[in-house]
């Protein structure tokens, strides 16, 4: 497999990493590293993918069924990890449980505490971002939001995801600066920076430490799967944990 190491500074003991599509058994299109069952690729392959992505874990990832929601699931000592989850964000305080976020465009954001002792993996689709899902994920934590640090994944990039009007007006609704996030273009769509808005997002809760690769999935077809791009594809995996 082949993955794209983190580049944010966090304590030690925080291990996290994003896979690319490189490196799998997949044919195509899913070729060849996806790790997601829900795109109709062969079942088998899917399983050899995470195989190997596993053997790079302290145990198997807690995964999510995404919906594009602003629902949060906090992983404890209680949680049936064999249970699938509907949400768009894991957070814990357990250690050597990796978090696993799915990302074919939409924008991964990982996050831990100065101390390194609790964590969140956050699906990052327009939707669930209008939606508060990276206000509900910081709630969970214990600490001043001072003291969080964000790092934000490969995601489309600003200069090829168009919107309608209806994205604009649902972060208008949030805040009026959201909309320096935008571009209008000649067809009466827009260009939004979803890299922006999370950053935007982020600082209004009081988090200053922020880590983005502005990674554009679309552009890089070699490295990343892009749902924009291809439509059917496979996806992603960004995943961070707390090393024991």
């Amino acid at each position: 497999m082949s993955c794209i190491s983190t580049a944010w500074i966090t304590p030690k003991n925080i291990k996290s990493f994003t896979t690319t599509r490189k490196g799998g058994v997949s044919k195509p299109p899913f070729d060849s590293f996806n790790i997601a069952y829900h795109v109709n690729d062969n079942p088998n392959d899917i399983l050899t993918n995470r195989a190997l992505l596993h053997e790079q874990l302290p145990c198997s990832a807690v995964w999510l069924e995404q919906i594009h929601s602003n629902k949060v699931i906090e992983v404890n000592s209680k949680t049936d990890l064999n249970i699938v989850e509907q949400a768009d964000a894991l957070f814990t305080k357990e250690k050597n449980i990796p978090l696993a976020i799915m990302t074919a465009d939409c924008l991964p954001i990982l996050l831990t505490d100065e101390k390194g002792s609790q964590i969140a993996a956050i699906h990052g689709g327009w939707r669930g971002l209008a939606g508060g899902i990276i206000n509900n994920t910081v709630a969970c934590f214990d600490c001043n939001p001072s003291d969080i640090k964000a790092w934000l994944g490969p995601a489309i990039g600003p200069e090829r995801f168009e919107v309608g009007q209806d994205v604009i007006d649902a972060f208008s609704k949030l805040n009026i600066n959201h909309l320096s996030a935008f571009k209008p273009q000649k067809n009466g769509k827009f260009l939004a920076d979803i890299f922006v808005l999370a950053q935007q997002l982020l600082i209004q809760l009081g988090i200053s430490h922020i880590s983005s690769e502005q990674r554009c999935t679309y552009d890089d077809p070699e490295l990343f799967y892009s749902y924009r791009r291809d439509n059917q594809t496979g996806r992603m995996a960004s995943l961070i944990w707390i090393e024991n």
